[in-house]
């Protein structure tokens, strides 16, 4: 079997034989232009998670569709995207970095194209589907190459930028999203990818030459393991997404893609532990920076797409707020986040990793901690330094943990093992969001309970306050619109009470994982034989 050596995988200018510096400054210029063609591309693929986020009743008022079905715009991209992304590292390997990234741009601007055109809730959904398979597979290939593209000590460097990206595009999704939708339509969601994707294709095919395919790879392409796996993510993610909706093991439906994805998973690891060709290749967990900076990168998940989730959220049900004018709200984090990148980068080459990532769990939990006493009263100001510490706390924590991850590993395990990282921090994402969404639903009922408990005509204040409502509302119904509006009341109030409960989770969480932090073990420096742990 022939594979990608070693050095294949190194820069064309690290190793031609013939080439002089002037060839080498070409090709180290060329390399570096295809890598920042490749960000426009990871950067498209991951804000299209969260660019409907803000505007999904326009899509639906647009599409006709009913409330159990928009959130599938979502749930349909993330599904297919966590398939995709730990199989990118094969097809990465068979095809060569170069057309596996130009057939994922076109294929991505394709599917925008057809997600803008959507006449329907069904049609809008599949294509969603489509564009979040093909998009998956840019996302790990720009961790991977920035490894590859650039060697030993530049990993530092670059670092940031990816871990910018990974983090930005996410948190500004929501931003945009309002924006574009206020200004033109929802369709434009879609539409704007065209022309950026359209280019990133061409210049990809163009410019990407770092790297060899290794055909024959695709003849011993295992597709029992590839059907266990998408069963197994695809249910997984599923019951995640629609659990906290659907009361979990109540519904029987959730229950029966539980048991196939426990029993497809049971299959995946047989076949990739036995198999001689693994679709997808576990070893690399067996080494120690890598499977750590895993687990961080797990519960960064949850702090990127938690928080992107519950601000939103809470400015829409809470505050009645639309998506321009969450857009405008929510884009502090993605200010600060970019204006730390470069100091996260300083920091991590002249301190001890360990340190910079305990600081950025400090100043997420700081953040979250500030969020425990939200009243339905909180506005752009009051919401303004828990974005500024969860931007500043992201940056300060994604850059070490990709580097413990990815920074030691040899050139050749650096596709695969770049698709279970990136895995490992959806999966955060999407356990996170079910985690959040069932403690919203459970403390809400638990306050809600209490509330109305208190709210009784033995309650001097209940009773003013349903007297002074009747008198507002007048008429022979007035008193009934009273009781409404009282009961709207008590659930605005519980709502938020359990946003506070939310948000002490996440404080202690964090502070736990600073804890983790502290008795880590300091990584190997880059360059470092890890592969040897």
């Amino acid at each position: 079997m022939s594979t990608v050596t070693t050095t294949d995988a190194l820069p064309v200018a690290a190793r031609s034989p013939t080439g002089g510096a002037g060839s080498a400054d070409s090709s180290r210029r060329r390399h570096i232009l295809a890598f920042v063609v490749m960000c426009f591309g990871m950067f498209m693929a991951i804000l299209d998670i969260q660019i409907v986020s803000a505007s999904l009743s326009e899509i639906q008022a647009g599409l006709s569709a009913s409330g159990d079905e928009i959130p599938w715009v979502q749930t349909s991209y993330l599904i297919a995207e966590v398939i995709a992304i730990p199989l990118s590292g094969y097809l990465s390997r068979a095809l060569g970095t170069r057309m596996l990234f130009t057939i994922a741009a076109a294929g991505f601007t394709l599917a925008s194209v057809m997600c803008g055109l959507s006449s329907s809730i069904n049609s809008m959904i599949l294509w969603r589907a489509v564009q979040g398979f093909i998009g998956g597979g840019m996302v790990p290939t720009v961790f991977a190459s920035a490894y590859v593209i650039f060697p030993g000590p530049q990993q530092k460097l670059v670092a940031p930028v990816v871990g910018l990206i990974a983090t930005l595009a996410p948190t500004v999704g929501p931003t945009i999203g309002g924006y574009v939708t206020e200004l033109m339509s929802w369709h434009w969601l879609f539409f704007i990818n065209i022309i950026p994707g359209i280019a990133v294709a061409v210049l990809s095919w163009t410019l990407i030459d770092f790297d060899k395919p290794d055909y024959s790879l695709l003849k011993k392409f295992d597709w029992w393991g590839l059907s266990s796996m998408a069963l197994f993510l695809g249910s997984l993610e599923y019951v995640l997404e629609e659990g906290p909706r659907y009361g979990w093991f109540d519904d029987g439906a959730l229950t029966a893609l539980a048991l196939v994805s426990g029993a497809s998973a049971v299959f995946f690891f047989w076949r990739v532990l036995t198999a001689g060709n693994p679709i997808v290749d576990l070893r690399a967990f067996a080494n120690r920076n890598f499977a750590i900076g895993s687990a961080f990168s797990f519960v960064l998940g949850i702090g990127l797409y938690g928080l992107t989730y519950l601000y939103p959220v809470y400015l829409a049900q809470v505050r009645g707020y639309n998506a321009l004018m969450i857009g405008d709200t929510m884009f502090v984090s993605g200010v600060a986040m970019f204006l730390t990148a470069p100091i996260a980068g300083q920091l991590v080459q002249r301190f001890d990793p360990r340190y910079i990532l305990i600081t950025g769990f400090l100043f997420f939990a700081y953040g979250t901690w500030q969020m425990t006493t939200i009243t339905q009263d909180w506005d752009f100001y009051e919401l303004l330094w828990p974005q500024i510490f969860r931007g500043i706390g992201l940056m300060l924590s994604i850059v070490p943990v990709t580097n413990t991850a990815l920074g030691t590993l040899s050139p050749d395990r650096i596709k695969n093992a770049s698709g279970l990282f990136n895995l490992m921090r959806n999966l955060g994402g999407a356990i996170g969001l079910a985690a959040i969404n069932t403690v919203l639903n459970d403390r809400m009922d638990l306050h809600l309970t209490r509330l109305h408990e208190a709210v009784n005509t033995a309650s001097v204040t209940a009773t003013e306050t349903l007297n002074q409502l009747t008198q507002k509302f007048g008429g022979s119904d007035g008193a009934m619109q009273a009781l409404k509006q009282m009961s709207l009341m008590a659930r605005k109030q519980a709502l938020v009470m359990s946003f506070g409960d939310v948000f002490v989770i996440l404080t202690a969480m964090f502070v736990a994982l600073a804890v983790a932090g502290i008795i880590m073990k300091k990584p190997a420096a880059a360059g470092a034989p890890a592969e040897a742990h």
